[in-house]
């Protein structure tokens, strides 16, 4: 394996380079452009594909940012590690592509200080990972547990605020920080900026106000969105036209009362369209472009969703999902229902 030292002063003067500034297409912006969506690109989407493959084609979708998968749903992670960091650079100069996120899984949320340092080197600002378990308790003794989380997860805070980068834990199925109120925990359990949820709505009921009301109540502890939903699955082979139910605009869930909360709390993370093939580590698609294509598919759909936000909305957004609402008091009857427990507390939602 080769690797090359470089300097984080050399490697931001390769990377930075003629990069341009964020995304400002009027497709991309609602009507009063007070508010927008601001996409990353998985390289898990593109499976195994060679880092010089899919840099090309995080403009084409839409977006300037890459999240960077290892082995297990991809290896663009390790791609780096064989490359060196000075190249790596120059492949993110040359398509005008930043590093965003480091997705670790793998690590867990306790050996994450190496990954951070790493993730600070290559210009990137995020690292995330899963909770972990246990998976399967409920009331006191999960909030108890979830407590005790934030606690085991000071010194990673601790090293994330001093090198400047922010943790986001997904809230994965069979994970401790899982259901909707484990995350209202642990935003309660945690005062810094620099840890967050990572939003999977996959791994949750598909009732759109319930994830809107989470959303809202998480505010600023959102820190990363997935536009995924739950579709048919991920964990047995289908015919491709199923599996790919987990995008935006092509399941059942109905995206906008969710765009909705994230402009009503002015989400500033970026908006991540995902999926998981089977088997794990294959392109969604057969090829680069068509990856591409269908990223493009779910962004748009997501746009006339925050297109149709923007018309429709007369007031501020949050007022509608404050204890006593009506949208609130669907969300929490949603919440508190056996089809809820079902969804939380079993292996039925893994990914």
């Amino acid at each position: 394996m080769h690797r090359q030292r470089t300097s984080r002063r050399e490697f931001l003067a390769l990377a930075v380079g003629s990069v341009g500034g964020t995304l400002t297409s009027a497709s991309l912006r609602s009507k009063d452009d007070s508010f927008g969506l601001k996409y990353i690109v998985a390289s898990s989407m593109y499976g195994r594909m060679k880092l010089s493959e899919i840099l090309p084609e995080v403009r084409k979708a839409g977006a300037e940012y890459i999240d960077i998968w290892p082995e297990g749903h991809a290896n663009q992670r390790e791609q780096i590690q064989e490359l060196g960091h000075r190249q790596f650079a120059a492949m993110l100069k040359q398509h005008r592509v930043k590093l965003g996120i480091l997705t670790r899984y793998d690590l867990g949320p306790f050996e994450l200080k190496g990954e951070m340092l790493a993730a600070e080197k290559l210009g990137g600002s995020m690292v995330i990972c899963g909770s972990r378990g246990p998976g399967n308790l409920k009331g006191d003794s999960l909030k108890a547990a979830v407590k005790n989380f934030a606690e085991k997860m000071k010194p990673q805070i601790s090293s994330a605020e001093e090198i400047g980068i922010t943790i986001g834990i997904e809230n994965h199925s069979n994970s401790l920080i899982q259901s909707p109120d484990s995350m209202r925990w642990f935003a309660e359990s945690t005062d810094s900026r620099r840890i967050g949820i990572a939003m999977a709505p996959y791994h949750m009921p598909q009732e759109p106000a319930l994830i809107a009301r989470l959303i809202a109540d998480l505010d600023k502890h959102l820190v990363h969105f997935y536009a995924w939903q739950y579709g048919a699955g991920c964990h047995k082979k289908l015919p491709k036209e199923q599996e790919l139910l987990q995008l935006p605009g092509r399941g059942g869930l109905d995206f906008a009362p969710i765009v909705s909360a994230l402009k009503q709390i002015s989400y500033g993370g970026w908006t991540e369209v995902f999926m998981h093939p089977v088997p794990r580590g294959i392109p969604i698609l057969p090829t680069a472009t068509e990856v591409t294509a269908e990223i493009n598919r779910a962004r748009s759909y997501l746009e006339d969703c925050l297109a149709k936000v923007s018309i429709n909305t007369d007031g501020p957004a949050a007022n509608r999902l404050t204890a006593g609402s009506d949208t609130w008091q669907a969300s929490k009857a949603c919440e508190e229902s056996p089809k809820f427990l079902l969804h939380c507390n079993t292996g039925v939602l893994r990914a």
